[in-house]
């Protein structure tokens, strides 16, 4: 193997809370790397943007007016066919009042079963036919919708408007009102059915809407994004979510990576981003204090024994990411006392 990048979403502490939560962590291995590693790439993004930095990074796509275009490269990693017209990603969620807005909750939290979200689907399939649109099922929670002619809307990922006022992030363009009116016929369709009222019997959130996002056009795939899922073979943590890995190798260590020998891997390890939006910084701390053994003390070994060539680390929060460069040559700069300060960088 010759490089790996390792992408760490919400690695990055708070400005407010990083001395206090960076003086928790024990992580001698991740602090060698970043002391010792170049930044080659620092960008910040406005508070408003439609997607998180580390979605954008994924897709090297920067556009803080849509989501990035990501619908037919995840429709292929469920083997579906869209080899023509515009795909957009539609989620199952669940909204909540707070004062006086709509709040989209985080959907990790939902607990959504493939039978729930079968019958959900089945209940709202026909309103998309009423329409002209065609809705597809890929998982539990990812559902897919073809509308050609809304392609100008304008929309954001579930995970920048988790948390928010959903009128900032709410689909924005000629066809808004269009996909209003099929989402509140969703919403009524679903209201007080037995599926929901078994999940609050149950003490989960009810479904109670959908989430638009990821537009693309089957045959206009970006430049930026076919590169790049041609260069890498994707190498996901527990909880993938790397949406473009149509080269997905399942792996739970390091020593998985060095055995499948990419030339060119990516490594997505997303456990912080869950507690991150949640705010909720213990567990945030348990997470990522797991990671030293589990990836940065092999990942370090790696380097140093020249298993691994160069190691790329992009670490990110809500408006910012930072990627840092560690060739085996850089570790020598013994001159660099280990610490985890560029987390906060």
């Amino acid at each position: 193997m010759t490089q790996l990048e390792l992408l760490l979403p919400f690695a990055m502490p708070p400005g407010e809370m990083a001395r206090d939560l960076l003086r928790e962590l024990k992580m001698p291995s991740l602090a060698m790397l970043l002391a010792r590693a170049s930044r080659s790439t620092h960008q910040v993004f406005d508070g408003f943007s439609r997607a998180l930095p580390h979605e954008y990074w994924l897709t090297r796509q920067f556009d803080p007016d849509n989501s990035p275009a990501l619908a037919t490269s995840a429709m292929r990693s469920f083997n579906l066919p869209a080899e023509t017209g515009v795909w957009f990603i539609l989620q199952p969620v669940h909204l909540h009042i707070s004062r006086d807005h709509l709040v989209l909750t985080d959907t990790r939290q939902l607990q959504l079963s493939e039978s729930d979200a079968r019958a959900l689907f089945d209940i709202v399939q026909p309103l998309f036919d009423e329409v002209g649109k065609t809705l597809v099922y890929g998982d539990a929670q990812t559902w897919f919708m073809r509308a050609d002619d809304w392609h100008t809307l304008h929309t954001s990922t579930s995970d920048a408007a988790c948390g928010h006022n959903i009128d900032i992030w709410m689909p924005k363009g000629p066809h808004e009102r269009d996909w209003r009116r099929l989402q509140n016929e969703i919403q009524m369709h679903w209201h007080a059915h037995a599926i929901n009222e078994q999940r609050e019997a149950s003490g989960l959130k009810p479904i109670n809407s959908v989430w638009l996002s990821g537009g693309a056009e089957a045959k206009k795939t970006s430049d930026t994004n076919t590169k790049f899922e041609e260069a890498f073979t994707f190498l996901n943590g527990r909880n993938p979510s790397a949406a473009l890995a149509n080269k997905q190798i399942s792996i739970t260590s390091v020593a998985d990576i060095l055995n499948a020998k990419p030339q060119h891997g990516l490594l997505v390890l997303d456990d912080l981003i869950a507690p991150a939006l949640a705010g909720d910084w213990s567990e945030w701390l348990m997470r990522f204090q797991s990671m030293e053994e589990l990836w940065f003390e092999p990942l370090l070994k790696a380097l140093q024994n020249g298993q691994l060539d160069k190691l790329a680390i992009t670490i990110s929060h809500n408006t910012a990411y930072s990627t840092f460069a560690i060739s085996k040559s850089s570790l020598r700069k013994f001159w660099c006392k280990p610490t985890l300060a560029r987390l906060a960088s």
